[in-house]
């Protein structure tokens, strides 16, 4: 499991704040190129974006930025954390990651969701109503798309395509995807039906409840004859020299920031014993390197899993935090995970 074992970062470009000011969004930006910079260097194996199209992150072009990446890179792959597939066109998504791919060497893979926001909607001139419509066939076609050469495909809410080419084509191999899944069923059963990889985005509780969606995975691959792909977990993370330092560094952002998201679904401000218990029994990965390597591990093993992303990224938490968190986890936490899983 550990030779095999891939451990990433995430981020969704939260807008982080310098000298007590919030930052511009560009400055944001450039920040992330520096932090996926320095993943790349420790050998983090990979980096995903998140779109979003509002104040607070400052990301929603992955792909651009993840182009800006690859220049500057070599060995990390890169990816959307995740690309929200219902309010885009699937071409144009599958377009964007195959430039990626040939401008990167073949590192380029994407994870495809409904996404927990849904500002895209209203900004691109789509319905709520059909939010569930809009996703399975768009990604109906994506799937199409990443399997074939030649596209011959109809649906309802866009033109029907005929023995269709679509450039440019990945050069070796497919386009790594994955469906990105918050606690639905029916989206674990959809990516075993589309021979995609699972990334469950466990943000908060035991994550060990996310089992039971493991194996329904496994067992829906078997039932439609699919190969099972690879099971991936994202959760929020943060790591510094000692676990007060780190839980003293993190707790105001990290309130700030699900307060203000927890305001707007209705949910009652956080109470530092909810962000304790977190830390100690729930998804949030927050510590001594140590201490993180050893609630990675057992998240591992308890789901098989062949993929832990970190969000590293938590409200305003200043840069200078990130990048040293960034270093803990790349030159500490993995080389401990690796040991305990094996």
């Amino acid at each position: 499991m550990a030779d095999q074992l891939e451990l990433g970062l995430d981020t969704f470009g939260d807008v982080t704040r310098s000298a007590g000011q919030l930052l511009p969004h560009a400055q944001v930006i450039r920040n992330i190129v520096e932090e996926a910079v320095l993943a790349d260097q420790l050998g983090i194996d990979f980096i995903g974006l998140g779109e979003h199209h509002r104040a607070d992150f400052a990301i929603s072009s992955p792909e651009m930025v993840l182009a800006t990446i690859a220049g500057r890179t070599s060995r990390i792959r890169l990816g959307s954390a995740v690309t929200v597939l219902s309010s885009d066109d699937p071409i144009r998504v599958f377009q964007r990651f195959s430039t990626l791919n040939a401008a990167s060497n073949g590192r380029a893979e994407v994870i495809l969701g409904r996404g927990s926001f849904t500002e895209s909607f209203p900004l691109f001139g789509f319905e709520l109503s059909q939010y569930e419509v809009l996703f399975e066939e768009k990604l109906d076609l994506f799937a199409k798309l990443v399997q074939q050469d030649s596209v011959t495909w109809q649906g309802k809410l866009r033109p029907a395509l005929k023995n269709q080419r679509v450039f440019p084509p990945i050069e070796t191999g497919r386009l790594k995807t994955w469906i990105g899944v918050g606690g639905s069923p029916e989206s674990v059963v959809r990516a075993a039906r589309y021979d995609m990889a699972l990334m469950l985005a466990i943000i908060g509780g035991d994550p060990k409840r996310f089992k039971p969606y493991v194996e329904l995975y496994h067992r829906a691959c078997g039932e439609l004859r699919m190969p099972a792909h690879g099971i991936g977990v994202h959760s929020h993370g943060y790591v510094a020299d000692t676990d007060a330092q780190a839980h003293e560094e993190l707790w105001a952002d990290y309130k700030q920031m699900r307060d203000r998201i927890g305001g707007e679904r209705g949910w009652p401000p956080m109470a530092r014993a909810e962000f304790e218990s977190e830390a100690a029994r729930g998804s949030l990965y927050i510590g001594a390197p140590e201490t993180v390597a050893r609630r990675i591990a057992a998240t591992v093993k308890a789901l098989g899993l062949a993929r832990f992303d970190m969000k590293y990224s938590m409200g305003a938490l200043p840069h200078e935090k990130l990048m040293r968190s960034i270093e803990l986890y790349g030159t500490k936490v993995i080389p401990m995970v690796r040991d305990m899983v094996a």
